[in-house]
């Protein structure tokens, strides 16, 4: 390593290298001046590049070490492929998911279901996730992540096409059984192909995973976005069975391209074990903060379009433009939130606190809570600006003021969790594969699919007893016990840390030392 040095005959023979320069331990002594430095030959880079295959180590020649660099950095097929996949699960289970909103209460009142046996519909397919989502991440590496993606993703297609033909059903009873089997059906489906996508690309990209979930969550927003205009429009135009038909066909057309694009990853089937890292103090407190933000998500749902109708008065058609100001701050910022946090992963902790006190504080404002009297602000506002603008108009622009932090806030909290609870399962002698993978993939869509069920339930009903003001000034509660959990968590971790490492560098240790180094001088 370093120069040669020229040996000029004559000379005597050089001293013997110390023994850990001779194993390559110690550095080589600088080169003389006017010396010129030979490239060296096979060096090797054993650090993990960004996009490079896990495993692989890259080795540079000759000068050609910043091409090497660079083509390291680019995808590998395998990796392209893989987000390809990912990409097409993310976007068509949201379009799936989110295609019912626009008519499907009109149509299952119509069968004679009420208006809470409509939400235990919508509701059903959140507890089914949850359930299936542990069993399936737990037996993850024997089924088989392509197999288990694959077959989700069969499943999902061919029940949405069935949920379009439930208008056959006779009314009543029948009908309604025939709804929450197809709806559990399509849930389960649902969480095995997103278990086992979150498992392949954690394998894919173990470096950057955080960067990965972030720029996926575009496709994520994308489907969620799409879903109801696209499902209104159809069901307007052709009737109820066309929109379930012609999306659960597109989505049997994507079965044959993941199966022929997806790699496949084998892994050594380990029974990890399960309830060692859910009880590891960290785990329970990043699972507190998956559900609570999936709790707030999910309590809007069903609120906040009545809301929006009832104070502001807006046309039907507008009340999906407000939604996007949510949509759209979460999956654009979360590319950015993912890149961030795999660059920089110690601020990972302070994304998760101060994402969620950031969010409680918005769900506070956003109705608002009526101890603000932000009314009162508004209108002095209106007639300081000689009411060019009426108090109407400036409370809804400060609503969606709030749903854009609101995006935002989500996505510092929600992209940091993943990676948090893959390192703490690493720190706690948890081995790298598929088995850990999928258990900590079943976990986090467990958590999310939890606070879905709740959140509708407990925001549906505080709505009804107190209003969207205060229901949602009460659901702002889940993200701060979440944040200030974290928060206290992370303190005592970081004095812990500090007070071992003081009591390895104590006052005798260093003594003894500063006495060898002058018996040596």
């Amino acid at each position: 390593r370093g120069c040669a040095a020229e040996v000029q005959q004559g000379a005597p023979a050089a001293a013997p290298a110390p023994p850990g320069r001779a194993e390559g331990r110690l550095p080589a002594p600088a080169p003389a001046r006017g010396q010129v430095c030979a490239p060296a030959r096979g060096k090797t880079q054993h650090g993990p590049t960004p996009f490079s295959e896990p495993g692989r180590v890259q080795v540079s020649y000759d000068g050609v070490s910043e091409a090497a660099g660079e083509e390291s950095r680019r995808l590998t097929r395998d990796q392209l492929f893989t987000l390809i996949a990912a990409a097409s699960i993310n976007f068509s289970s949201m379009m799936c998911y989110s295609i019912l909103g626009p008519f499907f209460p009109s149509e299952a009142e119509k069968k004679g279901a009420s208006n809470t046996i409509v939400g235990l519909i919508f509701g059903c397919f959140a507890l089914f996730n949850f359930l299936t989502s542990l069993i399936l991440g737990n037996y993850l590496s024997q089924i088989g992540a392509k197999f288990m993606f694959v077959a989700g993703m069969f499943v999902s297609g061919c029940v949405t096409i069935l949920f379009g033909m439930l208008d056959k059903v006779p009314s009543g009873p029948m009908f309604i059984s025939f709804c929450f089997l197809v709806r559990a059906m399509d849930a389960i489906s649902f969480a095995a192909a997103i278990t086992a996508s979150f498992s392949i690309l954690a394998k894919a990209f173990p470096t950057n995973i955080a960067t990965v979930l972030g720029s996926l969550e575009i496709f994520t927003g994308l489907g969620l976005v799409l879903g109801p205009p696209l499902g209104g429009f159809l069901y307007q135009s052709f009737g109820y069975e066309v929109p379930f038909i012609t999306l659960g066909c597109v989505v049997l057309t994507l079965v044959p391209v993941n199966m022929c694009i997806l790699p496949k990853y084998d892994s050594t089937p380990r029974k990890e074990s399960f309830w060692k890292l859910v009880l590891l103090p960290k785990i329970l407190i990043l699972c507190l903060t998956i559900f609570s933000l999936s709790a707030c998500l999910g309590f809007l749902d069903p609120t906040m379009s009545l809301f929006i109708l009832k104070k502001f008065k807006l046309p039907a058609g507008y009340v999906g433009l407000v939604f996007l100001g949510l949509a759209l701050s979460y999956s654009l910022s979360s590319p950015l939130l993912g890149l961030l946090s795999d660059k920089l992963p110690y601020i990972r902790k302070w994304l998760l606190v101060f994402g969620d006190l950031m969010t409680a504080v918005c769900l506070f404002m956003l109705g608002p809570a009526p101890v603000l009297h932000v009314e009162r602000y508004c209108l002095y506002l209106s007639l300081s600006c000689y009411i060019v603008f009426s108090t109407i108009i400036i409370q809804l622009w400060m609503f969606v003021l709030v749903l854009v932090l609101i995006g935002f806030s989500l996505g510092m909290s929600a992209i940091p969790v993943f990676p948090e609870i893959l390192q703490c399962a690493y720190e706690n002698g948890f081995e790298e594969g598929l088995s850990l993978l999928g258990l900590v993939s079943g976990l986090f869509n467990a958590m999310w699919s939890l606070g879905a069920f709740v959140g509708p339930i407990l925001g549906g009903f505080l709505n009804e007893e107190l209003g969207f003001e205060w229901a949602a000034a009460i659901q702002g509660g889940w993200p701060l016990l979440s944040g200030l959990a974290t928060g206290i968590f992370y303190i005592i971790e970081a004095t812990r840390k500090s007070s071992s490492s003081s009591l390895q560098n104590s006052p005798g240790d260093n003594e003894e030392r500063t006495h060898l180094m002058s018996n040596e001088m």
